[in-house]
């Protein structure tokens, strides 16, 4: 399986292509990165970054794999540096029908946009997750996506309200970081085509890593192109991105550097049964 990646990339700080190939890789999927922009690091602590935006470069690098007519079993876009970029997403989109379209709207979190969006990049996303098939938005991604306020927790019926709203376009909707009325924290789907509303709860940690969204999203979409139902996806991708932030908070590590990945990559190919998700 092949999956079209359309990311940034930093080369330090482990978040975004720098987990995204890893993850997809260790779960037997090949990636073809489409890099959306090249950053020295992160943005999150370093101050300033050197920064390439590679906007010229998407929609070219599409038409010439539909000429060399390579085929994916998925597109998946995260990270995007300009509204331009949206156009070279939905070229992708667009020209590879019978793949599965997934979009993480990266676009803030903490109530918070990123120092990098825009309005008109933020309407414009909301213009690629209506084409998308499975969209994977934090709490407050799904907020600015819904046109709410950003909220200190959701109730059940919120919860299902919300990620209703989300799918009235999308198949598939996810929204992580929710903290529920109930006091868990947890990620939440609904997968429309098949229903069920399911939530996976975990245990919240009180450091901010970069790159977890990636992570989880990653794994989510490896999870569904290998035949996972959406609550075991959700499941798995919870597991595997709060393995890897365990095990960074349990040695300490600078947390601008990321999780450890290389240390729990190995527990994606361990056949572990999970059994943890439940209906919402």
């Amino acid at each position: 399986m092949k999956v079209a990646a359309i990311h940034d990339l930093s080369g330090f700080g482990r978040c975004s292509l720098a987990v995204i190939i890893p993850t997809l890789s260790s779960m037997g999927i090949q990636v073809c990165p489409v890099p959306t922009a090249v950053f020295s690091t992160h943005t999150g602590g370093f101050g300033e970054v050197v920064f390439k935006d590679l906007t010229d470069y998407i929609i070219p690098c599409y038409k010439r794999y539909k000429e060399l007519k390579i085929e994916f079993d998925a597109v998946y876009s995260g990270f995007l540096a300009s509204s331009a970029q949206i156009d070279g997403c939905l070229e992708f989109f667009g020209g590879y029908k019978n793949a599965l379209k997934v979009a993480d709207p990266v676009m803030g979190d903490h109530g918070k946009l990123y120092r990098t969006y825009t309005k008109e990049l933020c309407a414009r996303m909301s213009e690629l997750v209506r084409v998308a098939d499975v969209i994977t938005p934090n709490l407050t991604e799904a907020a600015i996506l819904l046109g709410e306020d950003f909220p200190v927790s959701l109730n059940h019926n919120a919860a299902k309200s919300w990620l209703a709203r989300l799918c009235e376009h999308a198949g598939t909707a996810v929204i992580t970081g929710v903290p529920m009325a109930d006091g868990r924290m947890c990620n939440i789907g609904l997968d429309r085509d098949n229903g069920g509303y399911w939530r996976v709860n975990y245990e919240y940690i009180p450091v901010k890593y970069p790159g977890t969204g990636d992570i989880f999203a990653s794994a989510l979409t490896g999870g569904l192109l290998s035949g996972d139902s959406l609550p075991l996806a959700i499941n798995r991708a919870t597991a595997f991105t709060q393995i890897a932030v365990k095990t960074a908070y349990g040695y300490g590590s600078e947390p601008r550097d990321g999780v450890m990945l290389e240390s729990a990559l190995p527990w994606l190919n361990s056949g572990a049964t999970l059994s943890e998700y439940e209906k919402l």
